[in-house]
């Protein structure tokens, strides 16, 4: 986890999209048993707007990047395994 305050997680991730279930997982693992540190997981990361417009004015390579609307489509597939509340954010343009 990126950041840990005040019992809340906090998870940045521009990179590939590969690391959407590990991420996920970490708020949990971070939320119960004997770790019990967290009560909230905030993950950020960039929206496709962003990275189209960082594509066409920087010409940065986003292929396979994870994006806000990804995190929140794939998030769904966690909820048996995940039991913790993640509040999603997009940085957009």
């Amino acid at each position: 986890m990126d950041f840990l305050k005040e019992r809340i997680g906090i998870e940045v991730e521009f990179g590939h999209s590969s690391f959407l279930g590990i991420d996920l997982l970490k708020f949990q693992v971070a939320s119960y048993s004997g770790i019990n540190k967290i009560d909230i997981g905030i993950y950020i990361t960039t929206t496709r707007e962003f990275q189209k417009r960082m594509k066409i004015e920087f010409n940065q390579n986003w292929e396979g990047s994870l994006s806000f609307e990804k995190v929140v489509r794939y998030l769904p597939h966690f909820k048996s395994a995940i039991q913790v509340p993640i509040y999603v954010i997009g940085i957009d343009v």
